[in-house]
């Protein structure tokens, strides 16, 4: 019986170099690249700076800004939007956002207490997105740092303070307009849509 011998010696692959002129032997010689670099460097010095000078300057918000969070007022009576449904709450993945609700003489729930921590949120807006009645919002402020955790702690009161200082009425038009979903526009219906048809016999 014949064995088969396997070879164990490197294939030897021979690599095309190419050909070295006069003038890679220049570059090679000045430090080209080098040279280069530094002309790329020298050139942005006299090219107008772009970092802004924070606080003197301020960048402008652009529209649909994540920044810090408001509740939202009724325009006839001026009260909170909120009705405590808790859907905000429900879908907070970092739990940040707690209601406290009661009911009225008339079996109407109130909400007490809408108490959300900046400083647990990861500013995702699915509360902005989950909400059903558009009754929490995240304004274009975010200039909101502090020394004490309590002032990053937002109430009911706090929150509604922040949609009269912070979102115009102008502003608060076109938030709903483009940046708040869903809208009746999203529920209508299409061509060759699904339809459930139920074919029991009454």
């Amino acid at each position: 019986m014949k064995k088969h011998l396997i070879s164990h010696e490197p294939k030897v692959v021979s690599l095309v170099e190419k050909d070295y002129t006069f003038i890679d032997f220049l570059k090679t010689v000045f430090l080209w690249e080098i040279v280069s670099g530094l002309g790329l460097t020298l050139s942005a010095l006299f090219k107008k700076p772009v970092t802004m000078q924070y606080p003197h300057e301020k960048k402008e918000s652009k529209p649909g800004f994540r920044g810090l969070h408001a509740l939202v007022r009724k325009p006839d009576t001026g009260e909170a939007r909120c009705v405590g449904c808790g859907l905000c709450a429900a879908i907070c993945p970092s739990k940040c956002i707690t209601i406290y609700t009661s009911e009225d003489a008339g079996s109407d729930k109130v909400v007490d207490r809408y108490e959300l921590d900046i400083l647990r949120c990861v500013f995702c807006s699915f509360c902005v997105e989950a909400c059903p009645y558009g009754a929490i919002v995240m304004t274009k402020h975010y200039e909101y740092a502090d020394y004490s955790k309590e002032a990053l702690f937002m109430t009911k009161e706090k929150l509604l303070k922040n949609w009269d200082n912070y979102v115009s009425e102008e502003d608060a038009k076109v938030y709903f307009k483009k940046f708040w979903a869903p809208r009746e526009e999203d529920f209508e219906s299409h061509e060759g849509q699904a339809v459930f048809r139920n074919n029991r016999q009454q």
